[in-house]
């Protein structure tokens, strides 16, 4: 999602990326991080209705020899949230503020659903306490990418890179059932979403800059950021949750 602003391109003043705050980009960041916290309070409703309640529960979600799994439907509602994104990249590349917003708090939803295997898995307090750990590391990146006069661009492409690989080696463990590899994806998953904690908020206040006043550029570019940063706290949760977390 690093198109922002969707066909809106303007050029940016060399030293922008140093600027101290203003008033406008303040108000576009407070947008998005709005925007991000009413998305997780959504997923963990979302999430602790489908893994509390009996009839949804049962319906996403499935136990065999002490493991938890997905239904079929589970699974549908669990890979959904990629289809969107991918629909979502090629085929809106002129959104509105509108249409991003539906696209976002669609694929919150789907997350949301999901994660009540998370639930399930995981006792209450150890999910509690993840959170709040997640909320603080994500709040020190954030600040350290809205701060820093380093441009992250090439540290960011990297970091993607490095997603990718780490999909697919998530992927690949998903079959051999390592749990030393699945030690290093969680490890490395943490090091990865936290970079792109950083990145991703320097590169939406590049994108505040980049274009230059226009409120509906501005509008998708709220939503689309807070997509980004809502995924990046998503991952680095169930990261740190893999490490930290006492199972039921």
């Amino acid at each position: 999602m690093s198109d922002f602003n969707r066909g809106y391109a303007r050029s940016i003043p060399a030293d922008r990326a140093d600027m101290s705050v203003d008033v406008g980009l303040r108000a576009f960041m407070l947008g998005v991080y709005n925007k991000v916290a009413l998305g997780l309070v959504l997923s963990g409703a979302l999430a602790f209705l489908t893994g509390s309640y009996p009839p949804v529960r049962d319906l996403m979600f499935t136990v065999a020899n002490g493991r938890m799994g997905y239904t079929l439907l589970g699974m549908v509602i669990a890979f959904a949230p990629l289809a969107v994104i991918l629909f979502g990249s090629f085929a809106m590349r002129k959104a509105t503020p509108k249409t991003a917003g539906i696209l976002y708090w669609t694929i919150v939803s789907l997350i949301g659903a999901s994660l009540g295997i998370v639930v399930l898995r995981y006792t209450g307090a150890s999910i509690g306490s993840t959170f709040l750990l997640t909320a603080t590391a994500f709040g020190a990146l954030s600040l350290v990418g809205y701060t820093t006069k380093k441009n992250l661009t090439g540290f960011g492409s990297f970091l993607i890179m490095g997603t990718w690989g780490l999909v697919g080696a998530m992927l690949i463990n998903m079959f051999l059932q390592n749990s030393m590899m699945a030690m290093m994806i969680n490890a490395i998953g943490v090091l990865i979403f936290a970079g792109l904690i950083a990145y991703d908020t320097q590169r939406l206040k590049m994108t505040y800059y980049e274009l230059g006043g226009n409120e509906a550029a501005m509008g998708v570019a709220t939503n689309w950021g807070a997509l980004s940063l809502y995924l990046d706290f998503i991952n680095l949760f169930q990261f740190l949750l893999a490490f930290l977390g006492d199972r039921r």
